[in-house]
């Protein structure tokens, strides 16, 4: 049974990135890269090692970080954290539209995903063993895609144009819809704001439970100020650790 639920899953994701493929993205959105296509084997092993179980809580983010999955293809992939703790570990192609000031460098990268290092850290410390954190728990990413603008600057989702949007939503929620009623899950923790607000919205009608723990990006004042307890402490509070 837990290979079959682990290529549902991997089925799944296929079925997301021909969905997001097919969509288009106007200026200021220069390059689209899917880490589905080139970064497929990492997600791949992601899936056939994590996805293998009904799982209690599902975390998830917006989408990828340009230093994480965008280069491992695993959700806040942070290369340490991935090859270390994960377990992931492949050869990583590179897109077919490359930008020259955002290129794909695999596991061979030297930047580091803070928020990546900061949620798998967290984990890391509570579950020392892998396995035993996937036993119950998964991590995913709502939308697979990374947008960048000619400049390089990194576009979040949420800045997309509202007609792009509600394409986007459209493939994004029935991807979550899927893993949701595969892994069927008590709980969808949004890591973020715009992540819970997105799995609300998609799981409409569904019987569990969603919250949110704060982003760890850098980018927030709040996360600098010890992410993990704070997080560690909103998961208590609702009763998902």
């Amino acid at each position: 049974m837990s290979a079959e639920i682990a290529q549902q899953a991997i089925a799944a994701a296929e079925r997301l990135a021909d969905g997001v493929d097919a969509l288009h993205f106007d200026e200021p959105t220069t390059h689209v890269y899917n880490p589905l296509r080139y970064a497929w084997t990492g997600h791949r092993s992601y899936l056939e090692q994590h996805a293998r179980s009904c799982k209690r809580v599902i975390f998830m983010g917006m989408n990828p970080g340009p230093f994480g999955m965008a280069q491992t293809g695993v959700p806040f992939g942070e290369i340490r954290s991935v090859r270390e703790w994960v377990g992931v570990e492949t050869t990583i192609l590179s897109p077919d539209y490359e930008h020259p000031k955002r290129p794909i460098e695999g596991f061979s990268c030297q930047r580091s995903e803070v928020s990546g290092r900061r949620l798998w850290g967290l984990f890391a410390d509570k579950y020392p063993v892998a396995a035993d954190f996937f036993e119950q728990h998964f991590v995913a990413n709502y939308c697979p895609l990374v947008f960048m603008e000619a400049s390089g600057k990194n576009r979040t989702p949420d800045k997309l144009p509202v007609a792009e949007l509600a394409d986007l939503y459209a493939v994004c929620d029935q991807h979550l819809r899927d893993l949701v009623d595969l892994l069927q899950p008590e709980w969808v923790i949004g890591v973020g704001a715009f992540a819970e607000a997105r799995a609300k919205e998609a799981l409409r009608g569904y019987n569990l439970k969603v919250g949110r723990i704060l982003h760890p990006s850098p980018a927030s004042p709040a996360a600098n100020r010890g992410w993990a307890e704070q997080a560690e402490q909103q998961l208590v509070a609702m009763g998902v650790w």
